[in-house]
């Protein structure tokens, strides 16, 4: 069926979506400054990262409301509270909300939109839907490198690289302190982990 964009429900779906993007953002930026506080760069950079991608991702539903400007599309919802100063818990609410948003929230509102007749919308759903869970799986990764005391620490031979200059060191643990910048040991992060921070 095809329907009206003005009086389609895909239109409200939009407008949560972007309101919660919006909101993660924040979220994210807010525990970023948590991290920073903590001397947690690694996840200072972590939720930077991933507050800049929901900015995007905001951008993009915004984007498909742009025939509504000077309209107010009125919307109801639920949107989480996640104010903690423990970095781990802060970690599990965004892995929560992540795979919320990938299951089921983004798949029933492409659902409504193809059911509607707006496929693009639907399109742009389905794949911010994975990216999503690709997010709720990144912060699963550090969480449970905090729940193991192995942010900085590894069973393993490690090459640790200094975010700040590039340093890279190789042994169990992260140098408390980079030889090369002085910074702490907060900005280092192992090889195979940095990948997930850009």
């Amino acid at each position: 069926m095809s329907v009206n964009f003005n009086e389609s429900e895909t239109k409200v779906n939009l407008m949560r979506a972007f309101a919660g993007e919006s909101m993660a953002r924040n979220r994210y930026t807010f525990s970023a400054d948590i991290a920073k506080q903590q001397k947690l760069y690694v996840l200072e950079t972590l939720f930077q990262f991933t507050a800049g991608q929901e900015q995007q991702h905001a951008k993009i539903f915004y984007d498909h409301l742009s025939s509504l400007s000077g309209e107010t599309v009125i919307i109801d919802g639920g949107y989480p509270v996640d104010h903690y100063e423990d970095m781990t818990k802060l970690l599990l609410a965004a892995r929560h909300n992540e795979f919320e948003e990938f299951d089921p929230v983004y798949p029933e509102f492409a659902k409504v939109a193809e059911e509607e007749g707006f496929p693009q919308v639907a399109f742009s759903f389905h794949q911010i839907a994975q990216v999503e869970k690709s997010h709720g799986m990144r912060f699963e990764y550090f969480a449970d490198l905090m729940e193991g005391d192995q942010l900085f620490s590894s069973n393993q031979e490690e090459k640790w690289i200094c975010l700040n200059c590039g340093y890279i060191y190789e042994g169990k643990d992260a140098p408390k302190i980079c030889p090369v910048c002085k910074h702490d040991q907060g900005y280092f992060v192992t090889e195979k982990t940095m990948f997930l921070l850009h």
